[in-house]
């Protein structure tokens, strides 16, 4: 059986990479393929009780190494129960952020730096890597506004309130955002970036164009 592909979602909170994946998942069912949809960290009964210690307001004190490790520990969970199996399996995965948003938070925006992120994508995910990454990147501080509204309505909605990381300040979302822009030059033919304030209509049309484009040099027809 033919491998299947892996696609990642990437971007800074609020910009619409959830919205866009679910959107393309409709697309990519109704022609007939077989989809699984992933997230992290989450997706796995591991992965969401550590998404909830990561992203809950409330878990102010944890290290900066410590959280790259709980990152790394839900991405091991994930690869082993879900992406590859689902590979295995020749489905499309779509994933809301991999290890380059490890990179991007952590690398970039905790200072931690891309090497020791890249050598435990290494150690810990066996180097997997998507065959295709779409980083979307709007205006930064419009997606902060998203997303900090969004984290309200959940919060009055829900009563569970993931803003951990909205509460970062300005500097932070700064350099998340540059590690990402660095992470796109580096790997030009995998990171295929959506620039702008696009509106959701226009930023879908060039996500099915990318994946249509690719899907057809993959297949070969």
């Amino acid at each position: 059986m033919r491998r299947g592909f892996f696609i990642t979602f990437e971007g800074p909170d609020g910009s619409g990479k959830t919205t866009q994946l679910r959107r393309l998942a409709t697309v990519l069912e109704k022609r007939g393929e077989r989809v699984t949809m992933t997230r992290q960290p989450g997706g796995t009964n591991l992965g969401d009780r550590i998404r909830a210690l990561l992203l809950d307001a409330q878990s102010e004190a944890i290290a900066a190494r410590a959280e790259m490790a709980l990152m790394f520990a839900d991405r091991a969970q994930a690869i082993a129960e879900v992406i590859e199996p689902s590979l295995a399996r020749g489905e499309i995965v779509l994933c809301d952020r991999f290890t380059d948003s490890t990179e991007a938070y952590q690398g970039g925006g905790r200072e931690l730096g891309s090497e020791v992120v890249l050598t435990l994508h290494q150690a810990i995910c066996g180097g997997l890597q998507p065959d295709l990454t779409l980083l979307l990147l709007p205006d930064l501080q419009t997606s902060l506004a998203r997303a900090r509204r969004r984290n309200d309505r959940s919060l009055y909605e829900q009563g569970k309130d993931e803003s951990r990381f909205e509460c970062q300040d300005d500097g932070f979302y700064q350099r998340v955002y540059a590690q990402y822009q660095t992470i796109a030059a580096r790997e030009p033919v995998r990171v295929v970036t959506i620039n702008g304030d696009l509106t959701i209509e226009q930023i879908h049309a060039a996500i099915v164009q990318t994946i249509e484009a690719r899907l057809h040099d993959l297949r070969g027809a």
